[in-house]
């Protein structure tokens, strides 16, 4: 199999919408949608996908981390929600880097639900809302006082 991980990485559209967002948060003092947000829940998806046993292949994990927010640049500019924006994006990316239509489409639909508790915990929609609010150390930020999430939404501890 083509190294489609990378290939997603080296990306014109990935590269050019993650310095995209990178210049809309330069300012931004709370959680940065960067390529170390990307990779902290690509990692805990990885890890919880392998003490669960669930069958997600590795590079779906990684594909589908990397491209869950890719669409804040849109959300910040145009108002489009961002796990719809990122699905518009990450779509043509995916074809791009040669991802089959089951691939694309399973892909598609995490990211589009990414902001949505689901039912079926194995389901790599729902792990990726999980390790979405995991990867944030709220226990830790200096800008918690300020932050807008939801009390009952922080990590106000670490879960290990």
């Amino acid at each position: 199999m083509d190294d489609k991980v990378n290939l997603i990485i080296k990306n014109n559209i990935f590269q050019y919408n993650l310095k995209r967002i990178k210049d809309l948060e330069e300012n931004r003092e709370y959680c940065k949608h960067d390529m170390q947000h990307f990779l902290d829940v690509a990692r805990l998806m990885y890890i919880i996908t392998l003490e669960n046993n669930f069958n997600i292949p590795k590079y779906i994990i990684y594909t589908t981390a990397l491209l869950h927010d890719i669409g804040r640049g849109e959300q910040y500019e145009n108002g489009i929600a961002h796990n719809i924006a990122s699905g518009l994006i990450g779509e043509k990316i995916l074809h791009q880097c040669g991802y089959g239509e089951k691939e694309i489409d399973e892909i598609l639909e995490a990211i589009g639900n990414h902001r949505n508790d689901t039912e079926n915990f194995e389901s790599l929609s729902n792990l990726l809302y999980k390790c979405d609010k995991l990867s944030r150390d709220c226990f830790h930020c200096e800008a918690s006082d300020g932050c807008k999430w939801p009390l009952d939404k922080r990590n106000i501890k670490m879960d290990y």
